[in-house]
């Protein structure tokens, strides 16, 4: 393939991966979360914490794309089922933020005290990576759209696939930046505003579930009747 063509199609890739799996992790909706997470840390540590988790999404989400479809391969497992799986898990996890405030709160208290700068690199992965910012319908995203990067050109395909892992850097750099800034960026909207706000992502959470579920479940139905 030419120069330019090879182009277009990491451009595609690039906007097509960041277009399916952006929305889904939705860096501003963890900025609370992780504000309250970090309240006890000092300005240096969660800057750390704040890069390591960046690196840990893209560690994440590359991983998924590149080697995800060939371990469902392995197991037998369909993506139309991942996708209903990781939008059940995304829609049940939203269903919580919006009707469980008081359960979430709690639980985001013993975990403020058990996150101090002596173990913050510890628990940088889990549970600050996963599942709190990058969570199963993340994944399943990846999964997804590195199922749909393979071409039969070689050259297109790493094309494809090059453009998909600079995806998921932009995201980890999106990630590190807001939860580095996320106190300056949601002091504005006060303890009432922020509620609001994380209320609001929940409602659009819950809306990315109940698509992906969707799109896994016609997938499957449209596999039913072509059976019959």
């Amino acid at each position: 393939m030419e120069i330019p063509a090879l182009a277009l199609a990491f451009g595609k890739s690039l906007l097509f991966a960041l277009a399916a799996v952006l929305p889904i992790l939705n860096p501003p909706a963890s900025a609370p979360v992780f504000v309250n997470l970090t309240r006890g840390l000092d300005r240096d540590t969660r800057a750390m914490l704040a890069r390591r988790i960046g690196r840990h999404v893209v560690m994440l989400l590359a991983g998924a794309m590149l080697v995800g479809s060939y371990v469902l391969d392995f197991f037998g497992i369909s993506l139309p089922i991942v996708r209903v799986a990781g939008g059940l898990i995304v829609a049940s996890t939203a269903w919580r933020m919006l009707h469980a405030q008081h359960l979430a709160n709690d639980d985001k208290a013993q975990m403020a005290q058990s996150l101090t700068a002596d173990n913050v690199r510890i628990q940088a992965f889990y549970p600050m990576t996963f599942p709190l910012t990058c969570g199963p319908g993340s994944i399943a995203a990846a999964i997804t759209v590195g199922a749909s990067l393979h071409s039969r050109r070689v050259t297109e395909a790493l094309a494809n696939f090059a453009g998909g892992l600079a995806a998921t850097v932009v995201i980890g750099l999106m990630v590190m930046l807001t939860y580095r800034y996320a106190g300056r960026l949601l002091r504005p909207l006060g303890e009432v505003g922020q509620i609001v706000f994380l209320r609001l992502m929940a409602f659009m959470l819950l809306c990315v579930g109940v698509q992906i579920v969707w799109d896994g479940a016609s997938t499957l139905l449209q596999g039913l009747s072509l059976t019959q």
